[in-house]
C-alpha cells in the first residue's frame, strides 16, 4: 500500500449537534498520520455547522441530500484505500485507528468490527455490546449471501470498506443510506474480516430508537421489503459480473422476505397464514444466530402466529424495542396481559 493516508473516515452529519463534536474528537485526538477526516454538514438547520467548524476538521456544508448522498461527497474528497463511514452520533474507541489500519492489506475488501452500545450521554447500556465473531476469508460469507442475500453484519460505524467496493454507491438510487448493497457485495471483491474487538461506540438515543409501543407501521415494513427486493436485484448484477456461474437465491423465498412479510400480516392487523410458518422455520435454522436468538426468534414466531391479530401486535411492537428495553419478563407479561408491562410503558 502506498505511503499516503491509508484510511478515510467520512462523517455525514445532519442535525447532530449534540452528538457531532464527540464522533469528530473520537477520530482527531487519536492524531493517526495514516489517517484522513473530512466531515459532511448535509443541511443541518441546527447548530451543527458551527460545532463543526470549532473542532477544526476539514468540511464541507451541502444542500441535504441524504446520508448515501453526504457520503459520496465525501468520498470524492478523500483519497486513502480505505473507508470508515462513522455515523455523527457514533464514536471510535481510543487506539482503534491503529488496530483497524493494522489489519488492512490490499485482500481486505471488508473489516468489521464489535461496537459497545452508548445511551444518548454516552454510558454503556447493560445490554452489552454487538459482538462479532473473529474471521478472516471470503467463502463462506459469500455462500450465505447467495442464499440470504444478508450476513450478520455491524451498523454503519462498524465497518471499513475498500474504495473500489465503494464505487458499488454510484449505481444506488433506490435508498438513502449506507446500510445496503455496499455490505453484502463485500464477499464478491475480496476477504471480510472479522474482529470481536470493540472498537467503536455505537449510540442508542431518542432519535434513532423505535417509538415505544406504538402500533407497527405496515408502509415502513412494507418500504424495506420494497428496497430489499431492490437491492437484490442489484445485487445480482454484482454477483454475475464479479462471479459468473454464480447465482443469487430468489429473494422472495429468504429469510429476510419472509420474516418482514410475517411482519407486515401482524402489523396490518392480518393473521399470518399457518402455511407460512414451516417455511419461515425452517429458513430460520439457516441463519447466523445464536441457538438462544433463534429459539427466541421461533417462540415469537409461534406466539405472534396463533395469538389474536390484536395481541399479536402488542407482540411485535415489543419485539420492536431496543435489546435494553426489553426483556424474556417484559415478553410473558405482555403475553399474558395483551399489553406492554407497566414498567416497560
Amino acid at each position: 500500500m502506498s505511503a499516503g493516508p491509508q484510511l478515510a473516515v467520512i462523517i455525514a452529519c445532519h442535525n447532530y449537534e449534540r452528538f457531532v463534536e464527540r464522533a469528530i474528537r473520537s477520530v482527531l485526538d487519536q492524531a493517526h498520520p495514516s489517517c484522513e477526516l473530512v466531515v459532511v454538514d448535509d443541511g443541518s438547520t441546527d447548530r451543527s455547522w458551527e460545532v463543526i467548524g470549532r473542532t477544526g476538521a476539514t468540511a464541507w456544508r451541502i444542500a441535504n441530500s441524504g446520508q448515501l448522498g453526504a457520503c459520496r461527497y465525501g468520498l470524492e474528497r478523500t483519497s486513502a484505500p480505505f473507508v470508515l463511514f462513522l455515523d455523527a452520533d457514533d464514536e471510535l474507541k481510543p487506539g482503534s485507528l491503529d488496530r483497524i489500519i493494522g489489519m488492512l492489506d490490499p485482500g481486505v475488501a471488508k473489516l468489521q468490527f464489535s461496537l459497545a452500545r452508548i445511551d444518548g450521554d454516552g454510558h454503556e447500556l447493560d445490554c452489552g455490546p454487538a459482538i462479532f465473531d473473529t474471521f478472516r476469508g471470503r467463502e463462506a460469507t459469500a455462500r450465505q449471501v447467495l442464499r440470504s442475500g444478508v450476513y450478520k453484519t455491524p451498523s454503519t460505524s462498524g465497518n471499513v470498506f475498500r474504495r473500489d467496493l465503494c464505487e458499488v454507491l454510484r449505481d444506488v438510487d433506490y435508498e438513502p443510506s449506507i446500510d445496503g448493497v455496499i455490505l453484502f457485495a463485500a464477499p464478491f471483491f475480496g476477504d471480510v474480516v472479522s474482529t470481536s474487538e470493540e472498537l467503536g461506540r455505537y449510540r442508542i438515543h431518542e432519535a434513532n430508537d423505535s417509538a415505544l409501543h406504538l402500533p407497527p407501521e405496515p408502509r415502513i415494513i412494507e418500504r424495506e421489503i420494497a428496497r430489499f427486493l431492490t437491492r437484490m436485484r442489484h445485487l445480482r448484477e454484482i454477483v454475475r459480473a464479479r462471479a459468473p456461474g454464480r447465482e443469487l437465491a430468489d429473494p422472495r423465498k429468504t429469510f429476510f422476505f419472509r420474516e418482514r412479510s410475517f411482519y407486515l400480516d401482524v402489523a396490518s392487523g392480518r393473521r399470518p397464514p399457518a402455511a407460512s410458518l414451516p417455511g419461515l422455520l425452517v429458513k430460520l435454522l439457516g441463519e447466523q444466530h445464536s441457538l438462544k436468538h433463534k429459539a427466541g426468534l421461533a417462540a415469537f414466531f409461534l406466539l405472534a402466529g396463533l395469538s389474536s391479530p390484536e395481541r399479536a401486535k402488542v407482540l411485535l411492537a415489543y419485539r420492536g424495542q431496543s435489546l435494553h428495553r426489553r426483556s424474556a419478563l417484559g415478553f410473558a407479561r405482555v403475553i399474558l396481559a395483551g399489553r406492554p408491562p407497566a414498567a416497560d410503558r
